[in-house]
């Protein structure tokens, strides 16, 4: 049975994926198990998708600052697929946030339909935004900025230590990766999961399979690209290449760290490559990988991939935040290996998909010891590829 309490989280940034977040929470509160697709878990520790609550938003756009978060998430520029139109009031208004770099000053050359438009309203500073977490009753902070947005990425991540809130940092800016900040949460008590969403079934993840595959199957891959094209804001924010790095090294990263050999950098390209606005939020991959197969006689395989960006990462959100509630329960503080490994493209340690999944599932029933990071069912540990420097 589902648990009679519900799962209060604050979003920051009111944007496509929270659209879609806000939208699945209420399409799968009334149906049953079986007609639950497109979900990785019906449940977790008790907890449905229905559990979960908004109870605190942040946003800087001034169509959607001062307005019901449940209305703001279908404001311009907002371009989501719109599955579950029928949604009540939430009754908590959109706040204004600190905008620091979380807005790129080449969209303003965008038609306003396009883009963000800044709110003409007060700056909250970070005694505002810890009081009014701590005022809702969040339990956890769920980061949702732009690409890019290294200060403003920080400075939740330190409203949330100071408010006592569990984070989940979705974006590519390397917080819960990031052996300081990893050790703040700990020792605050408070759970972490990050850092780079990774998609239900998008182009990094499948990036990754693909090239597991390869290793697998014996098949030396000699470089390799991926290409993605999108309409939405993030491609948009994206057109700044200056706000890429960190971007480009979760994304390469996510398919070097389950490569047999790493790949020197002129043979691997992954990352966004173009705005194309009447795409909207439609995400378009092209991926190619070239080999040699026995006898070194050469391969090579070509992938398009076409996906809506943000319902694509909903899912795996609906889950993170279940498994920092659960954490949460469990009195468990920290990186959450397991759930950072399966469900974003930058954590802490990676881990091949197989084992982030096993890892993940035993962290659900109990099994996993969290401070060894032991694989179960495994006789040993999880395979740990190195990383890239920084």
């Amino acid at each position: 049975m589902s648990k009679s309490e519900k799962i209060k989280i604050a979003i920051v940034g009111v944007g496509n994926c929270a659209s879609s977040l806000i939208q699945g929470i209420h399409y799968y509160r009334d149906r049953s198990p079986e007609e639950a697709i497109g979900l990785m878990h019906w449940e977790i520790g008790g907890y449905r998708p229905g559990d979960i609550e908004v109870v605190c938003a942040f946003d800087i756009d001034r169509r959607k600052v001062g307005r019901d978060v449940h209305e703001a998430i279908f404001a311009p520029p907002n371009c989501t697929t719109v599955f579950c139109p029928d949604i009540p009031p939430a009754g908590v208004k959109v706040r204004m946030g600190p905008i620091l770099d979380g807005f790129s000053e080449h969209m303003r050359d965008y038609p306003e339909s396009h883009t963000f438009v800044p709110a003409d309203a007060p700056e909250p500073g970070k005694e505002e935004v810890v009081a009014a977490l701590k005022e809702s009753g969040a339990e956890v902070l769920l980061n949702y900025l732009p690409v890019g947005s290294e200060r403003a990425a920080r400075f939740y991540a330190e409203c949330a230590l100071e408010a006592g809130v569990a984070f989940i940092n979705c974006i590519p800016v390397f917080i819960v990766s990031d052996p300081e900040w990893a050790a703040r949460f700990e020792a605050a008590g408070l759970p972490v999961i990050g850092d780079d969403i990774k998609a239900q079934l998008g182009a990094t993840i499948t990036h990754r399979t693909l090239t597991d595959l390869f290793r697998k199957r014996g098949v030396k891959i000699e470089r390799t690209y991926q290409l993605n094209t999108g309409g939405n804001t993030d491609f948009l924010n994206m057109l700044n290449r200056a706000r890429l790095a960190s971007k480009k090294e979760s994304k390469t990263e996510a398919v070097q760290s389950v490569a047999a050999e790493r790949l020197d950098w002129e043979n691997i390209h992954v990352g966004p490559s173009d705005y194309v606005p009447w795409q909207k939020d439609n995400k378009v991959c092209f991926i190619r990988i070239e080999g040699k197969l026995f006898g070194d006689v050469p391969m090579n395989l070509e992938l398009r991939l076409s996906v809506e960006d943000s319902p694509n990462s909903a899912g795996v959100a609906i889950d993170a935040i279940r498994c920092a509630r659960l954490a949460l329960d469990r009195g468990v503080a920290g990186v959450l290996h397991g759930p950072s490994a399966y469900f974003m493209k930058h954590p802490p340690q990676q881990y091949t998909d197989d084992d982030a999944y096993r890892m993940t599932e035993a962290f659900l029933d109990g099994s996993w010891d969290t401070k060894v990071h032991e694989m179960p069912d495994t006789g040993g540990r999880a395979r740990k590829p190195a990383r890239a420097g920084r």
